[in-house]
């Protein structure tokens, strides 16, 4: 058995927008400690550069809309200082992992004209889906992959998830495991590309300063070469 990925997934969306999204990274498990290290060399310029402490989780819907105060440089302390200052620190994290040769990265969506707790529910069947089309490529390909997530394990939908695929054929290993984003860098990068993703598929006005970045940096990066509907 070769377990060929170790893959760090988040959602993104909103009832209001009509879509759901997930986006992830991911690495060889071998590379692991190459990819963790960009992005631990990436925090440590982030705070010599920006006064951006490492420990400080990068909510990207929080620190690129300026809701987030990530420093601690007195010069950002305005609403659109704080703006300026979460969208250079979103492109330096997006450079960061453009440049990584061993991260990939890859993300989904679906429109959904369903809200309350039917948005909550095709959310979930989404994960699902996209758990099978993971689990249909390592099959193909003859690996397996490990997955992490943001949370606590309280959402059934992300087990459920996983046990749904018959165990005789299953490449996707065991339950996800789920993190405190504020302890991974890795599962903050994944909230990044899911968000990233968003805001290229929700083109309204305010996200018009976004509306590039995901073609400018991450669809080469990306499994599927862009965004898959599913």
């Amino acid at each position: 058995m070769t377990i060929s990925r170790m893959v760090y997934v988040d959602d993104s969306g909103s009832e209001a927008s009509g879509l759901i999204v997930y986006g992830w990274i991911e690495c060889d498990p071998v590379r692991w400690r190459y990819a963790l290290r960009a992005l631990l060399e990436l925090r440590k310029r982030l705070y010599r550069e920006h006064q951006v402490p490492p420990a400080e989780e990068l909510h990207a819907t929080k620190f690129v809309n300026g809701r987030s105060r990530i420093a601690t440089a007195a010069s950002d302390s305005d609403c659109e200082g704080w703006k300026t200052l979460g969208r250079s620190v979103a492109v330096r994290c997006l450079e960061t992992i453009a440049g990584c040769p061993d991260i990939r990265v890859g993300a989904v969506y679906r429109p959904t004209t369903l809200r309350g707790r039917g948005y909550y529910e095709e959310r979930g069947r989404v994960y699902l889906d996209l758990v099978m089309l993971w689990n249909d490529g390592h099959r193909a390909a003859g690996s397996h992959a490990f997955v992490s997530m943001d949370g606590n394990g309280t959402d059934p939908n992300y087990v459920n998830a996983h046990r749904a695929l018959p165990l005789d054929d299953r490449h996707i290993i065991e339950d996800p495991m789920f993190h405190d984003s504020k302890r991974s860098q890795l599962v903050q990068m994944a909230d990044l590309v899911a968000y990233t993703t968003f805001v290229s598929l929700n083109r309204h006005p305010g996200n018009a300063f976004a509306w590039d970045w995901r073609e400018k940096y991450l669809d080469r990066k990306d499994v599927n070469g862009g965004a898959r509907l599913i």
